[in-house]
């Protein structure tokens, strides 16, 4: 086992449950100033998993336009309302009885394709969900959507746990979605959980905000409160976005994420699996990148690209953290060309399980009258831009790399950045919970939550990404039960 100890936080601090509680208002010294160390868990997991993410580049040019102007509407609350109708239809097409719980399996078709047609690769229109439903409520009906995590395929892991326990422990239902381009919304062209494009994770986002407020309707309308979210690393992401779009109080704990997902491709350990030559490539060979599309970006806050290139190292290889020889180094180096065989270490670490339809590398890690445009889906910009090949040779100028990463600094703030998106409406029924060593979420350089927003919680513990996945859900449970209890004296009679 990785033993977990308590994390002191920095002074006033408050013990809660069993590990240190930083609230936003009482915290005085700037997150950004936070010294961090780096998990070598992290860090050595990461390098067992030898794929390469967005293989096929940022994605097209146009779908990244209609992506950055659908952003601007979806990230103001006020602008959203009358997006989705308040009946949007909901389907239960399967129910299974077991000795506590119904479990129920649903789908809906996903809003996204009505509002940005085409967007959406065709396997990932029809969202599926699975609603855990105790056969005795213990005080109200309460429900906690699940929001998954990277590599969380179908809903096998979060089911057993998360959603179980918390049916055993508090009597609380939970209602599982699954992500676009995860279980059965793969596509078929993707290889397990590596998203092709960068586009590709901000269509993911902009899907599931949609998709949230569709299935909190429904809870709305069969009766069920409280109702909250919640979601582990990217769960916790986009969880965090789906809460900024609720237009009422709601409790949300963002488990292992942070205020942004640009640092996780740009300083954080998933740096070094991102296909940086293709992006460098597409991005020196294609000019609307930098002359247009740079145009459409927003995001100018105080840890914005716009504020200056100086960016936090990204977290070293393994002679640095390992203390490897630099021949153990490059033998490592090279092995990681061979493939992604060493994909299915994270069934030894995780134990995800399978489900119906899925293989062992799947289970690693009504018209609203607004449209943004139809693009034929057939479009591919993988090695090719245009249908034009390109001689990478031609591509090199010494800066490349730092504008490239500066442009994915840029695009990640604009889709994923909590500063570009609305306050939620309540932020003192939010808690985080952050692992102090991860190695995957860098807070360095970012603005922290509590700056973005004042009055949230944020425990901390110590210890790093995977320790904190694999032995921590109890601490993960914890947290929701004490926002939930925490909305229920707040709002006793809003229902």
């Amino acid at each position: 086992m990785w033993p977990l100890a308590l994390t002191r936080s920095l002074s006033p601090r408050t013990k809660m449950g069993g590990f240190w509680s930083v609230g936003g208002n009482s915290w005085g010294c700037n997150a950004r100033s936070w010294p961090m160390g780096v998990s070598r868990l992290d860090v050595f997991y990461r390098r067992l998993l030898l794929s390469k993410l967005f293989i096929g580049g940022w994605g097209k040019p146009e779908d990244l336009k209609r992506i950055f102007e659908f952003r601007k509407i979806i990230g103001n609350r006020e602008k959203c309302k009358a997006l989705l109708p308040e009946d949007y239809p909901v389907y239960i097409n399967k129910t299974e009885e077991h000795v506590d719980c119904h479990i129920h399996d649903g789908f809906f078709f996903s809003p996204l394709e009505h509002l940005v047609p085409g967007i959406l690769p065709p396997e990932s229109v029809k969202a599926r969900f699975q609603f855990i439903v105790p056969k005795r409520w213990q005080k109200n009906r309460p429900v906690c959507i699940h929001l998954a995590g990277t590599g969380d395929h179908f809903f096998w892991r979060r089911r057993t746990l998360m959603a179980r326990p918390m049916v055993k422990e508090a009597g609380m239902a939970s209602l599982l979605l699954e992500n676009p381009y995860y279980g059965y919304r793969k596509p078929k062209d993707q290889l397990r959980s590596c998203l092709k494009n960068v586009s590709d994770l901000f269509v993911m986002g902009g899907a599931l905000i949609l998709e949230s407020t569709v299935l909190l309707r429904w809870l709305e309308r069969e009766g069920y409160w409280p109702l909250g979210m919640t979601g582990i690393s990217m769960g916790g992401y986009m969880a965090s976005l789906a809460v900024t779009n609720w237009p009422k109080p709601i409790p949300l704990i963002p488990c292992l994420s942070w205020s942004t997902a640009s640092s996780v491709f740009t300083t954080g350990v998933l740096s070094k699996a991102v296909n940086w030559t293709e992006l460098e490539k597409q991005y020196a060979i294609n000019s609307v990148y930098e002359k247009e599309i740079i145009k459409l970006l927003d995001y100018c806050g105080a840890d914005s690209f716009k504020m200056g290139p100086d960016f936090p190292k990204p977290v070293d290889s393994l002679e640095h953290l390992l203390g490897l020889s630099g021949d153990v180094s490059a033998s490592v180096g090279e092995t990681s060309k061979a493939g992604g065989e060493a994909q299915a270490g994270l069934d030894m670490l995780i134990g995800a399980g399978l489900e119906e339809g899925g293989t062992r590398g799947d289970q690693l890690f009504h018209n609203t009258g607004m449209r943004l445009g139809t693009q034929p889906r057939g479009l591919n910009a993988n090695n090719t831009l245009h249908g034009k090949k390109s001689d990478s040779s031609k591509c090199y100028r010494p800066s490349l790399h730092q504008e490239s990463i500066s442009f994915m600094k840029a695009v990640m703030d604009e889709c994923t950045h909590m500063a570009n998106f609305s306050v939620p409406v309540d932020t003192s029924l939010i808690i985080g919970v952050q692992a102090k060593e991860d190695a995957y979420i860098p807070r360095a350089g970012v603005l922290s939550l509590q700056e973005i927003w004042p009055g949230c919680e944020v425990r901390y513990l110590n210890g790093g990404h995977i320790s904190a996945y694999l032995f921590k859900q109890n601490v993960f449970r914890r947290a929701i039960y004490d926002t939930f209890d925490r909305f229920c004296l707040k709002y006793p009679n809003l229902q």
